[in-house]
């Protein structure tokens, strides 16, 4: 599994990555994290908004810091 986060490096992108790789790692889930901070790569995705989340280039959330909680049905494949 990939996981992208998508922003150019604002506290809000960060905090979302620390709570992507707390949440990988409390749950024990295996996956490569991506950060994305080119504004071009990250329009060509679609997203008009950051912090945003995508698993396996899919887009899953944009504008919004995900608790690990939050993150889990994604990172589990559930939603």
């Amino acid at each position: 599994m990939k996981v992208q986060i998508l922003g150019t490096g604002c506290s809000k992108c960060r905090l979302l990555e620390d709570h992507v790789r707390q949440a990988l790692h409390d749950y024990n889930i295996t996956a490569e994290i991506e950060k994305v901070t080119n504004i071009d790569d990250i329009m060509a995705m679609g997203v008009m908004m950051t912090p945003a989340l995508a698993i396996d280039g899919v887009v899953k959330s944009v504008g919004r810091v995900l608790t690990k909680e939050q993150l889990l049905p994604f990172l589990k494949g559930e939603k």
